[in-house]
């Protein structure tokens, strides 16, 4: 099988060819830390962790070096200092460690490197350094400017023009830059800025622009040249498209050999957004959805089309997993699972991370285990299990027992609706029926549905 990815420079699939493939390089920008992320925020990572698992299943886990950054100075940050009175490091930990932790939660693994920006402040004073002695930089009362035509390709990745670029979507104005088109390396310190917002420079104190940061990172932790550089499609412009200026006219070389965008993710068929309060968080989500079941319906639709975010989508990713889960607990048995990778799922993830070929393959593998219980074929029932297992992974998903998945996952709460099933077990054997009624009455409000057998009584949540 041959991977097959679309790269957003080229605009077509291109046949994945790492420059090493003892050391395969990806970089996805992150988070700026000052909120909660909402739920499209975590399609990237989600996305990308996919790829990930694929790349490693092809050229060995050791062999992927996947760094994702975390951005902990910028505007909204100093901002949320300013009305908050917390200091700038406390805000960045806080979120920082609630968004690791929210994507845990969806099945995410944590990237190999996470670089933090305002750790590579160094690098970036160096990359405007050379900038400015080629003749690409340029200083104003602000700051440190890029001069967008001074690079005869500016505008490849995303197709813009420069005569197209105008002020504005995060292009900052500033009555000194030569075209409105020109973006910052470096902005001087406004007054009334924290201090451990600011630093010293060869043009002045103050901060990096937002584009610079992934300039450094990459660079120092991946190196010049990286393999696959992903994020999502609202960054093509003007974030990536000013990386590659940066980097490419610093350091003379390539900055990614393949460029992936992830689509945008709508609400109910609008954009989401504060003003129409139609913003899901993942830290509210996770309250109310198996982690799985929102990477399942992010993994629904392909990656690069948008996905309309819907209640139904949930429902339905619920009740897809519970017949997958219901199907791995038929053939669940004893002994070792030793995963088995004869199936398709990951051959549909080689053209282009296709998922929702890959997700039917997943329900095919589930048809196998149904049909091979129905048939109490043990051999088959072992084999698929194994299969079923093995294509979970490559998606990120079946990370629990079939067990874990009907209790819900959380070992407290399966403590204690363990610890009533069997209270309701004494209160049976005591021959005190009001009270086994009542606790049943207890579960069932709670949505547990208790079945009794001749080996006792387990549970399940319905």
């Amino acid at each position: 099988m041959t991977l097959r990815l679309y790269d957003t420079m080229a605009r077509e699939k291109r046949v994945f060819e790492p420059q090493d493939p003892a050391r395969v390089t990806l970089y996805v920008c992150g988070p700026t830390v000052y909120n909660y992320a909402h739920i499209g925020n975590a399609r990237p990572p989600v996305v990308f962790d996919t790829l990930r698992r694929l790349l490693g299943h092809i050229y060995g886990p050791d062999a992927v070096v996947y760094a994702r950054n975390i951005t902990d100075v910028e505007d909204k940050i100093i901002a949320r200092s300013n009305e908050t009175g917390e200091s700038i490091a406390d805000i960045t930990k806080k979120y920082a460690d609630i968004y690791n932790a929210d994507m845990a939660s969806l099945g995410v693994r944590a990237p190999d490197i996470e670089p933090w920006a305002t750790q590579h402040i160094d690098g970036m004073i160096k990359i405007g350094e050379s900038l400015e002695r080629k003749g690409y930089a340029y200083v104003t009362k602000d700051g440190l400017y890029f001069q967008v035509d001074q690079m005869d390709d500016y505008g490849k990745l995303s197709g813009r023009k420069q005569d197209d670029n105008e002020a504005g979507a995060r292009v900052a104005v500033d009555e000194g830059k030569r075209s409105p088109a020109d973006f910052a390396i470096w902005k001087f310190a406004k007054e009334g800025e924290p201090d451990e917002a600011i630093w010293d420079s060869p043009w002045g104190r103050g901060r990096p622009g937002w584009h610079i940061e992934c300039s450094a990172m990459i660079k120092a932790e991946l190196g010049d040249t990286i393999d696959i550089h992903g994020g999502g499609i609202d960054l093509t412009f003007p974030h990536h498209e000013n990386e590659i200026a940066q980097s490419e006219c610093a350091h003379g070389e390539t900055l990614a050999n393949y460029w992936m965008h992830n689509g945008f993710l709508d609400m109910e068929g609008e954009k989401m957004s504060k003003s129409l309060g139609n913003v899901k968080l993942v830290h509210d989500l996770v309250k109310d959805w198996p982690g799985e079941v929102l990477r399942y319906a992010l993994l629904s639709g392909h990656y690069r089309a948008p996905l309309d975010w819907t209640r139904g989508l949930l429902e339905q990713s619920k009740t897809s997993l519970d017949r997958i889960y219901g199907a791995l607990r038929r053939v669940w048995g004893e002994g070792e699972v030793k995963p088995d990778d004869r199936h398709g799922v990951r051959e549909k993830l080689m053209d282009d991370l296709n998922t929702p070929l890959a997700l039917a393959e997943l329900h095919a593998l589930a048809s196998e285990a149904n049909k091979a219980a129905d048939e109490k074929n043990e051999a088959a029932m072992l084999a698929v299990r194994n299969m079923l297992v093995d294509a979970g992974e490559a998606l990120g998903l079946l990370s629990m027992t079939p067990t874990e998945w009907e209790h819900g996952g959380d070992a407290d709460e399966t403590a204690r609706i363990d610890a009533l099933v069997q209270a309701r077990l004494d209160a049976r054997k005591n021959k005190d029926w009001a009270e086994a009624d009542r606790i049943r009455d207890t579960l069932k409000a709670e949505g547990i549905e208790i079945m009794d057998g001749a080996g006792g009584s387990t549970w399940r949540r319905v």
